[in-house]
């Protein structure tokens, strides 16, 4: 009510009912004035304009303040400054001056079409485009081809390790959003995002890009994938502070955890989320049914049938738990595949589904996914924390043409410390792997579609690069690209998961420097070991196959000329010492050989 002040105990009420060491940012404890007495009890009508003062007006909105006072010029191309097509103003504008200047010009009420019926001054639409810059000069161990080669009197396992990469990825997307979400959710949101890529590859050996020998060492390739096109409807309010329940349909981003580990991917699903106790919980409830990807890209590909691959998800996080600015979340995950009657031949001609591994037979599964997961700090220590347990059912071990248990886990913990402008970082990982492939068990840890942001994520050697496992199946890679995880698949976009797998160790440390507000230098050093070797040996027919992958030491250089994220260019690169198990997979290679990888990337976004 105008003019009255609550009770002194109310007004503390939102900072002291929360728990202790915890208070709103910007609010200090202090003594209250005196409660200042109401004179119009049962007033419902606001104060008189004298009541205000002649200096000061009222504005009912942010956008007709710097309209009114003439700061800004909208221009279409100038996203730093107020833009209806970034969402700053609202697509129609219904004041009486508004209105009367669109009539004498003969304008319409709104800047849309009057089809679309958007007759509120609370509908926003946000267009975004970005540039995705990739260019990538590489080593890795590149087997010679079966049929033939490009150097016909070499007569090693693997040829000339070195190959290039060039990718472009344009991306545009828009949304149309109904309500004013500075302060609430919106009401409805209509979004759509497309993706064109065009890359261009060279590799010194045949076989490497294509079945067939004969289409050479050279491929240019190009692809649009829909990377979002989903509905997000508003159901409710659940307080007075915008607690809610939403729902999201058609294709979206979703995350299962901090830092990508078990499902980060863009699919199509339906999702149930909100939060409550002022968001200080939060939850999701969903189901994906996964698209096919392109091979060379990894974009969506909706002109094919979706996968028989659905996955489940429930998780729920509850912040400043067990201590204050720690965030915790429990979640569970059910991914069903039925893909054992489908065959998958990827773009290049290589099987995808089954991999060429063992029976060669089709594969179907149930798993579950069991994880906690953790990010905040405690004190001046920063943590972000993950622990998967998968249990589960392979209807087909390709070692044994038989049923097999799933039960492997998963654990990765990154500690960091700030000191000033300087962030020392530690990382370590267990992916548990297969002790015996014969027997009814399959305990090597495999992730759904991961893509972690760990261990100087794709700055690091091993994740960046594919590792081809030759010698113990075809068309099939150590490693996935942008993964961390040993998993024998033939690829993470196409493939399945893949229980039966050497797992991985992980021991590393880094650094960030922040030189200035647009330059951050980064260093990292990571050990690599598999977690067990058993499933190695029985692939290639060895008795002894080394743990010891190597080690991954990588720098990288980040500029922000506007110190935003509208313009990024990064520069790294990245060794790989090899350990005695890469040398013994790999020993056609002279044993002091080193591999490398360079990364230029420039992202431009509107």
């Amino acid at each position: 009510m105008p003019g009255a002040n609550p009770e002194p105990q109310d007004l503390e009420a939102p900072d002291s009912g929360l728990i202790d060491g915890r208070r709103r940012p910007g609010v200090t404890q202090r003594e209250l004035p005196d409660k200042v007495e109401q004179d119009n009890p049962g007033a419902v009508r606001a104060p008189p304009p004298e009541a205000f003062p002649t200096s000061e007006f009222p504005v009912p909105d942010r956008w007709r303040l710097i309209q009114s006072l003439g700061l800004a010029k909208e221009r279409f191309l100038d996203p730093y400054h107020q833009n209806t097509y970034k969402g700053d103003r609202p697509l129609c504008i219904p004041t009486d001056e508004e209105q009367e200047r669109r009539r004498r010009e003969g304008l319409p009420k709104c800047r849309t079409p009057k089809f679309l019926g958007l007759d509120g001054d609370d509908w926003f639409f946000s267009i975004n485009a970005a540039s995705d810059t990739v260019v990538e000069p590489r080593s890795f161990p590149i087997p010679v081809g079966n049929q033939t080669t490009t150097r016909p009197d070499s007569n090693d396992v693997f040829g000339k390790p070195y190959s290039n990469v060039f990718s472009q990825t344009f991306i545009f997307g828009a949304s149309l959003v109904k309500g004013y979400t500075a302060f609430k959710p919106p009401e409805i949101e209509y979004r759509v995002s497309l993706a064109y890529n065009i890359n261009y590859v060279t590799v010194p050996e045949r076989r490497v890009l294509f079945v067939e020998p004969s289409k050479g060492t050279k491929r240019l390739d190009h692809f649009l994938g829909v990377q979002e096109a989903f509905i997000d409807y508003h159901i409710r309010n659940t307080s007075d502070r915008y607690d809610f329940d939403s729902i999201r349909v058609g294709i979206q981003p979703f995350q299962s955890d901090f830092r990508g580990f078990l499902f980060n991917d863009l699919q199509l699903g339906i999702r149930l989320f909100g939060n409550r106790d002022n968001n200080r919980f939060q939850y999701n409830l969903a189901a994906f049914w996964r698209l096919e990807k392109d091979t060379n890209s990894g974009l969506n590909s909706v002109v094919q049938a979706p996968r028989r691959d659905w996955v489940f998800v429930a998780n729920a996080y509850l912040q400043d738990f067990p201590v204050p600015s720690f965030t915790s979340q429990a979640t569970v995950v059910y991914n069903m595949n039925r893909e054992q009657n489908r065959i998958e031949i990827d773009d290049n001609g290589f099987p995808a589904r089954p991999a060429l591994l063992g029976d060669l037979r089709g594969r179907e599964y149930d798993v579950v996914y069991v994880g906690f997961n953790g990010d905040g700090h405690f004190g001046r220590i920063n943590l972000t924390v993950s622990a998967y347990g998968a249990f589960g059912e392979d209807r087909n071990s390709f070692f044994t043409s038989k049923s097999a248990k799933i039960q492997s886990y998963f654990f990765a913990a990154e500690p960091s410390i700030d000191f000033d402008w300087i962030r020392l970082r530690g990382a370590a990982l267990y992916a548990s792997g297969d002790k015996n492939p014969y027997d009814n068990k399959e305990t090597g840890f495999d992730a759904i579609f991961e893509n972690p942001i760990f261990a100087g994520a794709d700055t690091s050697y091993w994740i960046r690069q594919t590792i081809p496992f030759a010698g113990g199946g075809r068309a099939v890679a150590l490693n996935g690209r942008n993964g961390i995880l040993n998993t024998l698949r033939s690829s993470k976009e196409q493939g399945q998961s893949n229980f039966n797998n050497p797992g991985t160790v992980l021991v590393g440390a880094g650094a960030d420097f922040d030189l200035t507000p647009t330059t951050r230098f980064t260093l990292n050093a990571n050990h690599l070991w598999f977690a067990n070797t058993a499933t190695l040996k029985a692939l290639r027919v060895e008795g002894s196959i080394p743990k010891d992958i190597g080690f991954d030491l990588s720098a990288a250089a980040i500029w922000r000329p506007k110190a935003n994220q509208n313009i990024v260019f990064r520069l790294s690169g990245a060794l790989l010492q090899p350990g005695d198990g890469f040398k013994d997979l790999f020993g056609s290679r002279p044993r002091d050989h080193r591999f490398y990888s360079v990364l230029f990337n420039a992202i431009l976004t509107y």
